[in-house]
């Protein structure tokens, strides 16, 4: 399986909403990072769902390499 683009190394914050979904961008190809818009039609990635447990900031990875899922781990700190 291909690697994902690096779309950005740091996370992005968020403020999520309590039982709303958001769909993580799984390909780094995305214009609207951390979230989905379709670029990834035509290739093995899929967009990953979060559902927010509660409202606060969260910290989307956005080097697309976290072990963490979607949510940042630090590894952009080693690219």
């Amino acid at each position: 399986m291909n690697k994902p683009e690096i779309a950005a190394k740091s996370p992005f914050a968020v403020e999520v909403e309590q039982g709303k979904d958001y769909y993580w961008c799984a390909c780094g190809l995305s214009k609207s990072q951390p979230f989905c818009d379709g670029s990834h039609k035509g290739s093995a990635f899929v967009p990953t769902k979060f559902t927010a447990a509660e409202s606060k900031t969260v910290y989307f990875c956005g080097c697309k390499q976290s072990k963490n899922g979607v949510l940042c781990d630090g590894t952009h700190k080693s690219l």
